[in-house]
């Protein structure tokens, strides 16, 4: 080494600018050298040096990874990888600290006594390494750097309370992960920082902190080596690590070098724990402002003069220890431990009989042990990589290829990807190793394709595990007080700056689900701010709706679309409810108020057009006093009243009186006074609506199927349902009101007296079969008697006349022998029963059929008609009282087939008709 040339030992804490002032030396001179302490920090330097040199004249040199153009003026290396015998006018070494670490200390021993530029040589660090540089390099210059911004400790605070561009740090994978995702859930997402990543996937993921599209990073004590971020705050989960021999309590100068990261250039920082850490002594946290620490009194070292003649004379070598004081001597490295482990093998034994076979095993040794499965699996596949050198001198394609493939996939979980990663730098290592592998320059770049494919997967895995983009972007956005843009497409789903945030439903934003509650806050305010002129033009678009695409629900919400916009509420006056729109509040007083005044005008034009026979009534002012308060009592039970319950006033009205009722189409009905046209589907729908509201029921029952005359009488209803519905009940059921109606009519003309049955008229206006007439009738006040007869029908076969008369001969009889068994019943007792007694002979030769005779019930021998019997016509003509009894059931059969012959005309074309004709005639 030239005489002129220097060593300088630039020391201070963190955030002095060591790092950048040794790049610029570097670049001072022709040429150089830098040894960083990670790859990450290696990657980011070469990053810095090929922007102010180009690629052609800088060099990359990791484990991992070798760019070597051929013009190299300057060499970016990590610091096991420094070339040891290329001369160069400039050599640096970075963190020259890291002495004192257990387990890579002896490398940067190694450099700190042997590597020297022609020109400088500059070892940057902590000021701890002042007294051991000076003892062990006398000839060392030192600088002093102070740190340019402040730091200072906060002492415990949640994550959930941790300031923005923060940094957590913790010293396990596990950890990381969770905290990670505990900030996902809380603070909208975290990028993730280990060692253990890719050069790609660090710094994937650091973009994703440094471009803000989050502000919270946990990471372990890589970002403690150099790399330069935007952070304020360093927090520790954690203030113990595992060293790979045991766990042990962070010393404070260690501590020291992670908090520096906070606060960069002029920005003072700041640092303390998570609520799940106990405080820092205050002596500790003292220290660490102050930049005081204990010095450093013993260096790491072990034997770089290794002897080759035998693998034991190599294994004594690499244990010598150390002559000087100032020195001890590492612990067993793991590529002492990988040797000693194959020695145990005799194939290795074999292999290992001279000075290049011995040398090229100490090589295969220090391929570190990435996957870090367990000792014996690493010296497995070292085992197998030595001998394929050592007898074909290389590693054979084919088998590469085969590794390569089985971890060539980017399926998976983080850990299977991690896991990926970790196998494919071992493979990656050994392609930069000259003439290892068959084809080399096709595997370097192989396996950095491959490596590259993993990391992003990586990344992206990380990304979706613990960002919540959505999330991250609108706070990212708000905080920068950037307008926002929302789009509403057709389906209602609600995307600001491409993040789907939820739908709009009509004028409310309902937020999409899943976040937390302070996810759900940043969506909602982002939501808010964007949606607000939406909102206005959503309004003034509904405003000059047409009424046809307004529609009013059975529970009284009003739809626009599938979207529900407002609702109804109890007024003071039934046919007057109040009319509330359904507005988020953010949309402003403008929004709610044209929505509502929409709302109303059209509720205004439905109600006056489906009642409007109550409100022409209510306005007409010629209508006398007694008519006019007779019609207020119909808009209050919204057109439809029972009679029976305002019988009196009913009496009080005279013809003139009702008449200038009835030119609105009001009917006087015998049970009900009611309009006809209030019964249709829509206004029937409207009353129902209006009158749950006005009783404060809170699930509106559903209008009646339309068309249906008759309904079950469901006694789960609320009271005055049917009433609402236009119908009466009447039993087990319920009938149309005005059906019941024109019911009576048909049996004001009946002999209630003697009986009568029930005509098809009366069947059809009810919709009900003969069996439900008759428990109809019952639920009048009717009395009913049934009982079975011979159902006399067509043939649809002809037979002679002959063999007629014999069907006569036989059926007479049958008829009368079943008259005479005919019983009066109840109607409960004789639906569904056929007679035990009747003659199986006649079923066999004729068809059954019940009937049933109505007539109204008597009290005291005197006819008593009760409030809801029909009024029969007055008969004039005196009847004689009939009995049905065994005495005259001759005359009952012959009264039943007279009144069947009436109302059937023989067909003279019927094989029956001679003797039908016959049977006439005997009766």
């Amino acid at each position: 080494m030239d005489s002129s040339s220097r060593i300088v030992a630039v020391l201070g804490p963190t955030n002095t600018g060591k790092t950048h002032y040794a790049i610029e030396r570097m670049l001072a001179h022709r040429n150089g050298i830098i040894g960083l302490p990670l790859r990450l920090l290696a990657r980011e330097v070469y990053d810095k040096i090929i922007l102010l040199q180009g690629s052609a004249n800088v060099a990359l040199l990791t484990g991992e990874e070798r760019i070597v153009p051929a013009k190299t003026k300057y060499w970016v290396c990590t610091v096991e990888a420094m070339p040891h015998k290329l001369e160069v006018d400039f050599v640096a070494v970075d963190e020259i600290q890291l002495c004192a670490d257990p387990e890579r200390g002896h490398v940067f021993t190694e450099r700190l006594l042997k590597s020297r530029g022609l020109s400088e040589t500059l070892f940057l660090g902590s000021d701890t390494m002042r007294m051991p540089i000076h003892l062990l390099v006398p000839e060392a210059v030192f600088q002093t750097r102070e740190r340019l911004s402040q730091l200072v400790y906060t002492g415990e605070c949640k994550i959930s309370r941790m300031p923005s561009r923060s940094a957590i740090v913790s010293f396990s994978i596990d950890s990381v992960y969770s905290i990670a995702e505990l900030i996902r859930r809380q603070k909208g997402g975290a990028a993730v920082v280990m060692g253990a990543l890719s050069p790609r996937t660090r710094n994937a993921q650091v973009e994703l902190y440094q471009n803000g599209e989050v502000d919270f990073l946990v990471a372990t004590d890589a970002i403690g080596m150099g790399l330069n971020l935007d952070i304020n705050h360093v927090a520790f989960a954690g203030i113990s690590k595992f060293d790979g021999r045991k766990l042990r309590m962070l010393m404070p100068n260690e501590l020291a070098q992670i908090s520096g990261r906070a606060g960069r250039g002029m920005s003072d920082g700041t640092f303390g724990v998570t609520g799940e850490v106990s405080s820092l002594a205050p002596n500790v946290a003292q220290a660490i402002m102050d930049h005081k620490f204990k010095p450093i009194k013993k260096l790491n070292w072990r034997n770089s003069d290794l002897i080759f003649d035998s693998v034991n004379d190599l294994i004594h070598s690499l244990e010598c220890a150390p002559t000087r004081e100032e020195l001890i001597k590492a612990r067993e490295a793991d590529d002492l431990i990988a040797l000693k482990n194959l020695m145990s093998h005799h194939e290795i034994l074999d292999r290992t009989i001279d000075r290049n076979s011995i040398k090229l095993l100490w090589d295969v040794c220090q391929i570190p042990d990435f996957r870090g499965i367990s000792q014996s699996e690493h010296a497995n596949l070292l085992q197998h990589i030595f001998k394929f050198i050592h007898d074909n001198g290389s590693v054979p394609e084919d088998w590469v290829a085969r590794q390569v493939k089985l971890i060539d996939r980017v399926c998976g979980d983080l850990d299977t990807l991690s896991n990926r990663l970790a196998y494919i730098r071992t493979w990656t290592y050994v392609a930069q190793r000259n003439n290892w592998v068959e084809n080399e320059q096709h595997w370097r770049e192989q396996t950095r394709v491959v490596e590259y494919r993993i990391s992003d997967a990586l990344h992206e895995k990380l990304t979706q595990r613990f960002v919540d983009r959505r999330t991250s972007v609108l706070l990212r956005r708000l905080k920068q007080k950037e307008a926002l843009l929302a789009e509403v497409n057709d389906q209602g789903e609600v995307i600001i700056e491409n993040q789907f945030v939820g739908r709009l439903e009509g004028f409310r934003f309902i937020q999409d689900k899943g976040q937390s509650d302070a996810e759900a806050k940043a969506i909602k305010s982002a939501s808010i701010q964007a949606l607000a002129p939406h909102f206005v033009l959503q309004a003034e678009r509904f405003y000059h709706l047409s009424d046809k695409e307004i529609y009013l629900t059975e529970q009284g919400n009003f739809l626009w679309g599938e979207s529900i916009v407002g609702k109804l509420q109890r007024g003071h006056i039934p046919l007057k409810p109040i009319v509330v729109a359904i507005v988020d509040q953010a949309a402003g007083k403008e929004v709610l108020f044209k929505v509502e005044q929409r709302l109303q005008q059209y509720f205004d034009r439905k109600i006056t057009t489906l009642f409007n026979p109550l409100f022409a009534m209510q306005d007409d002012e010629t209508l006398a006093p007694l008519p006019r308060g007779f019609a207020f009592q119909l808009i209050e039970h919204f057109g439809i009243i029972p009679r029976s319950s305002i019988v009196e006033q009913v009496k009080q009205l005279d013809q003139e009186a009702r008449g200038s009722l009835r030119k609105y189409g009001l009917r006087f009905g015998q049970f009900t006074i009611f309009f006809p046209d209030l019964l249709k589907p829509a206004p029937t729908q409207l009353r129902i609506t209006l009158w749950a509201l006005s009783q404060n029921i809170n699930e509106f029952p559903a209008v009646p199927p339309a068309g249906h005359v008759t309904i079950l009488h469901d006694r789960t209803k609320p009271d005055g349902y049917f009433q609402m519905a236009g119908y009466h009940c009447i039993g087990e059921r319920a009938l149309r009101i005005d059906m019941l109606e024109r019911l009576a009519d048909l049996l004001r003309v009946e002999d209630h007296r003697n009986g009568f049955e029930a005509s098809a008229d009366m069947l059809s206006i009810t919709g009900l079969t003969l069996e439900q007439f008759a428990n109809l009738m019952q639920g009048l006040s009717y009395k009913v008697k049934g009982g079975e007869r011979l159902k006399i029908k067509e043939s649809e076969q002809k037979k002679s006349s002959a063999d007629s008369s014999n069907i006569i001969e036989e059926t007479l009889p049958q008829a009368a022998k079943l008259d005479h068994q005919r019983n009066s019943m109840d109607v409960a007792s004789c639906g569904n029963k056929t007679d035990v007694s009747t003659d199986v002979e006649s079923k066999e030769n004729g068809e059954i059929e019940p009937f049933f005779v109505f007539s109204l019930k008597h009290k005291s021998g005197k006819r008593q008609q009760k409030s809801n019997h029909l009024k029969p016509n007055k008969i004039k003509k005196k009847r004689r009282k009939f009995k049905v009894n065994d005495k005259n059931e001759k005359h009952m059969e012959r009264r039943f087939v007279r009144s069947h012959f009436k109302e059937r005309s023989i067909d003279p074309n019927n094989p029956f008709a001679q003797a039908l004709m016959g049977l006439k005639d005997q009766i």
